[in-house]
């Protein structure tokens, strides 16, 4: 009897232990009394800032604010899309080191990001868009950036349900066409940098909205918080939408005005677009997600505000123009839509690098071109924090130039600025 039930307890599959799952991915510790640096803005930029002052540069005593969460403002609200075909040689070469640092990050962060590069299509609809986008594909390919014109027939190639005839209100002439762009899973790329960050033993502070600027003698010297006061030697803002009122704590008038920028996404459906789609002219962008969700966008509300909302007026127009292009969408149903708040300069590019008070650091102008800039902002902002001089690709986005008229103009200059 004992030996028949030792017998069918040899029978049974071994239990298998798996590993045991972090309950989280950082700490979440109290904020000290003062850090060599402190970063307000725990967002993608922030994030990989922090990273990058901690391994290229061995700052380590470094504290991330966050009023909300991590990752919860831009961040969690944009359409995901990486790209490097701008215009401007400025542009180009910040935006070209960030897909060069997108191509290796996830192998950096040892995380998954779900980096795909399945190119992106920016459509032309008339004469002057067919100048403009084949003048942009030469100016890219002396810069070293890859970039295609493609004819309508091409179009159709590489994205089959884009509508391509001929008697429609604005019918593709073609295209750009960047095979190495692509789109990747934003909360992926945020917690990659946040665990790696704090891994290097960055303090990632959450629910600590910065109330105030220290300033003395011309200098930071640290910021007031929800948690209190935290002294510091520098101080890096990287706040998107909000940065100009945390600046104009310290007195700095910025020229940025914020705006609510909205998106949507449909219902889940199978794979049925393969690539990234922009019209300026019908003025949407289109992808679908890894899960399967139609993910679209398109220009900023024209008033001022921060309303993290959407309109039904906006997302109206978003989705007429998205059926425009694509008919194989006109059955599909919206999921939820949302808003973020981008800051946008007069010039379209962005303000990176030194501000008036010393100590003090600008990141913020992005507009809609946050996201796909997140690696290569974040490696030039820590140059910038801690050698105190700007790094080469982000020294032509200085506070400065609006007063010299150094402007990177970028306003239309890339079909859609996103």
């Amino acid at each position: 009897m004992g030996g028949g039930q030792r017998g069918q307890g040899q029978g049974l599959a071994r239990a298998v232990t798996l590993p045991e799952h972090p309950d989280r991915l950082w700490r979440n510790p109290e904020p000290r009394a003062a850090y060599d640096v402190v970063i307000v803005g725990g967002g993608g930029h922030g994030l990989a800032t922090a990273y990058y002052l901690a391994k290229n540069h061995g700052i380590t005593n470094v504290a991330v604010l966050e009023r909300g969460w991590l990752a919860g403002g831009n961040m969690a609200r944009n359409t995901t899309i990486i790209r490097s075909n701008y215009l401007w040689d400025e542009s180009a070469g910040i935006y070209e080191h960030a897909l060069k640092l997108w191509e290796g990050l996830e192998a950096e962060l040892d995380y998954p990001i779900l980096f795909s590069q399945r190119g992106v299509l920016n459509l032309a609809h008339s004469p002057q868009d067919v100048r403009d986008s084949v003048r942009r594909v030469h100016a890219n390919r002396l810069n070293g950036v890859d970039a295609e014109w493609l004819d309508p027939a091409r179009v159709k190639e590489v994205c089959p349900i884009v509508d391509v005839s001929p008697d429609v209100r604005y019918p593709v002439l073609g295209a750009t066409y960047q095979p190495r762009a692509g789109i990747a899973k934003h909360d992926y790329v945020a917690w990659g940098y946040a665990r790696a960050a704090d891994a290097l033993g960055v303090d990632l502070i959450q629910h600590c909205e910065v109330t105030g600027l220290r300033v003395s003698g011309g200098r930071v010297t640290g910021v007031e918080t929800t948690r209190g006061t935290i002294g510091a030697g520098r101080v890096a803002l990287s706040a998107a939408g909000h940065t100009s009122v945390v600046a104009a704590m310290a007195g700095i008038d910025l020229p940025l005005q914020s705006h609510p920028l909205q998106a949507l996404v449909s219902e889940l459906l199978e794979p049925v677009h393969p690539t990234v789609v922009m019209s300026n002219a019908v003025h949407v962008y289109v992808s679908q997600a890894h899960k399967g969700e139609l993910v679209m966008g398109a220009g900023i509300d024209s008033w001022n505000g921060y309303g993290q909302r959407g309109a039904f007026h906006i997302i109206e127009r978003q989705m007429a123009a998205a059926v425009e292009l694509f008919p194989v969408f006109a059955r599909a149903h919206v999921l939820r839509t949302w808003g973020g708040i981008v800051d946008v300069t007069p010039d379209a590019s962005p303000i990176v690098g030194l501000s008036p008070v010393e100590g003090l650091y600008l990141n913020c102008g992005w507009g809609t071109g946050g996201f796909k800039a997140t690696p290569g902002v974040g490696w030039c902002y820590a140059h910038t924090v801690a050698t105190g001089e700007p790094h080469p690709l982000n020294a032509p986005f200085s506070l400065e130039r609006f007063v010299t008229g150094a402007l990177v103009d970028e306003h239309g200059a890339a079909a859609v600025a996103h």
